[in-house]
């Protein structure tokens, strides 16, 4: 729920950078602040990015929808070319074949490709932490501190926890790097991101203000988090991992037993893991930072297990290397299909503009409930006059009736006052077929699209119904 609610903030972010500019009174968050302040840096970066391609889409007057693929491809550019960074980092040190199952392992995982384009602060952090694990490799250790205290005083107060183990790794590895040149430089860095940070965000919240030192608050002092759900100690290793490395994720335990290289790479890493885990509140994109180093200790046992195989024992393990791609492949086109699906409310606001209502000269007031706004519509998805949207919030059942809404999009199949006119359809669950295809996706009603009985005019119009 937390991840949804922290990319709808993102999201809100660059839209009214992009359309509302220096109108600051016009910006959504001072009306739906959120839970906890976030930066606008990274929003504003990623606008600065996409602001060329959005004005071509204005100019050719295409919906808002497709400034919204702007922003999120923009994002999602950002992100692989700090992979792309650290990727050639890995073949300078490690050479190509190594480098080639790198790149073979992260384009069979969903979520992280996923999570690549989803505007999170979690993301913009793993953008930086891309940076910082390619200047590691490279041997420029205070350029890697100075990234990861970037990313944890800006993006993401918790990187802290993976600041820490590798600070102290830099130490052991480097004896040219002194702690007390570590912590002046660092200190530095971090007071000059503060300092940043602050300036750019009291503007944006008027009021004075660092982000992440609210959120360091929020959830680790006052263990506020843990009030979106709590998960068990060991969480992140059998649920979490699992699911975003896939096939990467025994091969990288494999990758610690046959090459020594890798361990000085994956124990700092494991030991942030370990730090997060005692924390109750656990989400995958709090680890999600730490999926380029697992594939690269699967990627040097892939190119260990490959260039043994014709060794009876290795070319069993090849075989069984081949199945797990396979499986995940597999596991990541039906995670994908079932992701389309994830966003009903998003297809319903599209089918509703599509209806027909852009000669109306009346005003179309549509509501949209919580459950709705956290599950495909954003600023972005809205339409020029004649709509007109609401996100007000705890309106109760009752009241809905006396307001003068003409359109609810809701979670509710039943209101009072109300006519459903249609439904839209969201992934429920996967079901295994016995015949072909194996899997198959299961789709139920999640967002109900209700018109106004005041309102005649509007059953002129030729309604698909609900069932």
């Amino acid at each position: 729920m937390l991840l949804i609610f922290f990319s709808f903030l993102f999201v809100k972010a660059m839209h009214d950078f992009l359309y509302h500019r220096l109108h600051l009174d016009n910006y959504d968050h001072l009306e739906f602040p959120g839970v906890v302040p976030r930066t606008f840096i990274g929003a504003l970066l990623v606008s600065l990015v996409a602001a060329p391609f959005v004005l071509v889409v204005n100019l050719l007057h295409l919906p808002k929808f497709y400034a919204l693929v702007t922003v999120r491809m923009a994002l999602g550019s950002i992100t692989l070319y700090t992979l792309r960074f650290f990727r050639h980092k890995i073949r300078s040190k490690f050479g190509h074949q190594v480098e080639a199952f790198f790149a073979i392992l992260t384009a069979i995982q969903f979520h992280f490709l996923f999570y690549c384009t989803r505007p999170l602060p979690n993301i913009l952090a793993l953008a930086v932490v891309n940076l910082a694990y390619g200047y590691w490799l490279e041997g420029r250790f205070y350029a890697a501190l100075n990234s990861l205290i970037f990313a944890t005083t800006v993006f993401r107060c918790d990187i802290v926890l993976l600041l820490g183990p590798l600070g102290l790794q830099f130490l052991l590895e480097d004896k040219k790097i002194s702690l007390w040149g570590a912590l002046k430089r660092c200190t530095m860095m971090a007071f000059f991101c503060i300092g940043i940070t602050i300036l750019v965000d009291s503007i944006m919240w008027k009021r004075l203000l660092w982000p992440e030192f609210e959120v360091f608050w929020f959830n680790s002092v006052l263990n506020r988090s843990s009030e979106w759900g709590t998960h068990a100690f060991h969480w992140y290793f059998t649920s979490a991992l699992p699911r975003s490395l896939l096939a990467a994720y025994p091969l990288s335990l494999f990758g610690l037993v046959v090459d020594r290289r890798v361990r000085s790479f994956t124990l700092p890493v494991l030991a942030f893991i370990l730090l997060y885990s005692k924390l109750p509140h656990k989400e995958l994109r709090f680890i999600i930072s730490s999926v380029p180093i697992f594939n690269l200790s699967a990627s040097v046992a892939a190119s260990r297990i490959y260039n043994n195989k014709r060794k009876m024992i290795w070319n069993l393990l090849f075989i069984i290397m081949l199945g797990l791609f396979l499986i995940s492949l597999g596991g990541t086109i039906t995670t994908f299909m079932a992701s389309y699906w994830n966003y009903p409310s998003g297809h319903a606001l599209k089918r509703l503009h599509a209806i027909g209502f852009h000669n109306n000269t009346h005003e179309q007031w549509v509501h949209i409930d919580t459950f709705s706004a956290m599950n495909g519509i954003s600023r972005f998805c809205e339409s020029d006059f004649p709509w007109r949207y609401s996100k007000e919030e705890e309106i109760s059942m009752q009241e809905l009736a006396q307001r003068n809404f003409t359109f609810l999009i809701n979670e509710h199949p039943v209101i009072n006052g109300f006519k459903c006119l249609f439904t839209e359809d969201g992934f429920s669950r996967i079901h295994l077929n016995p015949g072909f295809p194996p899997v198959l996706l299961v789709k139920n009603p999640k967002v109900f699209i209700h018109g106004n009985l005041r309102n005649m005019d509007l059953f002129n119009k030729n309604w698909p119904g609900c069932s």
